[in-house]
This record gives structure tokens, sequence and C-alpha cells, in this order.
């Protein structure tokens, strides 16, 4: 097999001018460029700025005689953590437009753009959202809290319910979920219980839905950032 070249796409940061604010970039090294004998840096902007981003103080960025500065904080997955919503959805789309540019430059040696995209889009939107669900659940909650975890089953059994035991991940957009909140209104109480959840109820379990589109944009698997676009249910307040 042909060795790759083992181009690194990474997110990057650069600060504007005379601003507290932050440009996001993506930085990518090496890239072969043909006519070019040595291999370049391509920094490519995505046009994003944000302001709240959170600061690593155990990794120094620069020091100077007057100042000191720190690298952006990273979660797990690698995407810089941000303080606001806002800024951490477009910290999300910067890391999702670094993934697809990494395959892109790991592919380039095998195959064309267009037999990439297709390979990639068939793998991933044949793959079975239950099972992800499940395994991202277990993962994500093996410590948590009895309650959490009992929340967490119950929503994979009304996703179940509504969908079957499989729901590829290429029938998962805007219009499912929006059908998939319609029917956590008034769907059927677990266990012995008679009736329907309650209103409240089923926002946490639409809450815990959306949070497992976000992870599963987070690793590849859906190819646009759903959680972002879709509106949660809104919770009642208890009359007393």
């Amino acid at each position: 097999m042909k060795q790759l070249n083992r181009t690194k796409v990474t997110v990057r940061i650069r600060q504007a001018a005379f601003r507290n604010e932050w440009y996001l970039n993506i930085e990518s090294y090496q890239v072969f460029v043909q006519g070019k004998n040595k291999p370049q840096r391509i920094v490519e902007s995505l046009n994003r700025t944000v302001t709240s981003i959170v600061w690593d103080k155990k990794r120094t960025a620069r020091t100077t005689e007057t100042s000191k500065s720190f690298k952006p904080k990273r979660d797990e997955n690698g995407v810089i953590v941000c303080k606001t919503e806002i800024d951490q959805q477009a910290c999300l789309y910067a890391d999702g437009v670094r993934k697809l540019r990494q395959r892109e430059y790991d592919n380039a040696d095998l195959y064309s753009d267009t037999e990439t995209a297709q390979a990639e889009q068939k793998e991933r939107s044949g793959q079975n959202f239950i099972e992800y669900f499940d395994a991202a659940a277990k993962k994500r909650h093996a410590k948590s809290s009895e309650s959490i975890i009992v929340n967490w089953k119950r929503t994979l059994e009304l996703v179940k319910l509504f969908a079957g035991d499989t729901l590829p991940f290429s029938q998962i957009d805007n219009r499912m979920a929006e059908e998939f909140k319609r029917f956590l209104l008034s769907a059927p109480c677990g266990g012995n219980k008679n009736g329907i959840i309650s209103h409240n109820t089923a926002a946490t379990y639409f809450s815990i839905f959306k949070s497992a589109l976000k992870q599963a944009f987070i690793d590849g698997y859906l190819p646009l950032f759903l959680s972002a676009k879709i509106k949660g249910i809104q919770e009642q307040e208890n009359s007393d």
C-alpha cells in the first residue's frame, strides 16, 4: 500500500487586531503541492470568530517580559472550549470542517475526491443510530447518577418505539426530529404506568436526543450539526 503523506489538519485561532476576538482557521501541514520543493502550510479561513475562549492555564502559548498568553482549552475530542453556546457551535462547525479536510488528505493518494466522498457517505449513512445511541449512552454515562442513566435508557426506548430497532443515519434530518418531538408530546409512560408522559419529561427526553445528535456530529456520523438547528421543547412552569 502506498504510504500517505501524513498531513495533519488542526483548528487554529488568530486574534483580530485591536479587538478581543479570535478568528477560527483550518491549518494543514505538511501539504505537498505540485511545483513546490518543500511541503507547504495551508491556512483556510472559516470567516467565523469567537470571543469567549476558555484558556488552558497549563499550556503556555507565548511569554514576554510584560505578558503571558495561553493556548485554548480543548475537550476530549480536541474541540476548542468556549463559554457561550454560540461560540461553542462555531468551534464545533470548525472541527467538522477539520475532519472533512483530514479525510480528504488521508485519502488523496488512494481515491479521487468524488470517490472518497461517495465511500464515506455510503459507510456512514448506512450505520444504525439506535446502536450508536446505546453505545454512546454507556460510554458517556458509565459513572453518572442512576436518574441520568434511566433517562437515557428511557429516551432510547422511545426512539425505538418511534422508529423501530433500525434507524440509519441517512434518515435523520430536521423533519424526522420534528416528528419525533411531536411523538414525545404524546408518548406513553413506561413500566406499569398509564397515560402519557408529562410535558417537562418530554422536554428532558428530547434534550437527551439532541445531545446524542450533537455527539454523532462530533464523531462524524452526521454531516450537519442538526442539534443546533432543532428547537427543544420549552419546559412549563409548575403551577402551585
